[in-house]
């Protein structure tokens, strides 16, 4: 009877510690997200660096993109100011990896005079590496 109290116990907590992790990594991940395009806001490329695996890549609009190309001057762009809201995020964690799928909407100035709004659908990779958090794939797609 005290071994099964004992027992019960000991996998109650396992099981809250377990679920409980799970939240906490839900948030570092979708933490890792947002400060990812704020990293692309503010054209900081050692911040986009340290948010990702070495072979991180985005998938966008049919091209393939890295952290590099992210931050490099587009032709013809004399400025860009883009602000991003996310919605309806779902994440999904294991011990070593985890996704998220979400709606984006951004919100740009180009060259100070054009406004575009633009909704994108949206889902990212992370896997731990060294015991750390990385997003290693972001894929968008622009909503219909």
């Amino acid at each position: 009877m005290k071994v099964t109290k004992i027992l019960t116990v000991v996998l109650g907590l396992g099981l809250f510690t377990s679920c409980q992790q799970k939240k906490d990594d839900s948030e570092v991940l979708k933490k890792i997200l947002t400060d990812y395009f704020d990293g692309i806001k503010t054209n900081d490329l050692d911040k986009l660096n340290s948010l990702t695996t070495t072979d991180f890549v985005l998938f966008e609009d049919g091209a393939i993109w890295t952290n590099d190309s992210l931050v490099k001057p587009i032709p013809g762009v004399k400025s860009f100011k883009g602000t991003w809201t996310f919605d309806d995020m779902k994440v999904n964690i294991d011990q070593n990896s985890g996704d998220i799928i979400y709606y984006n909407h951004g919100d740009f100035i180009i060259n100070d005079t054009i406004k575009m709004q633009v909704d994108f659908l949206e889902s990212a990779t992370f896997k731990k590496v060294d015991g750390q958090w990385k997003m290693n794939f972001l894929h968008s797609t622009v909503r219909k």
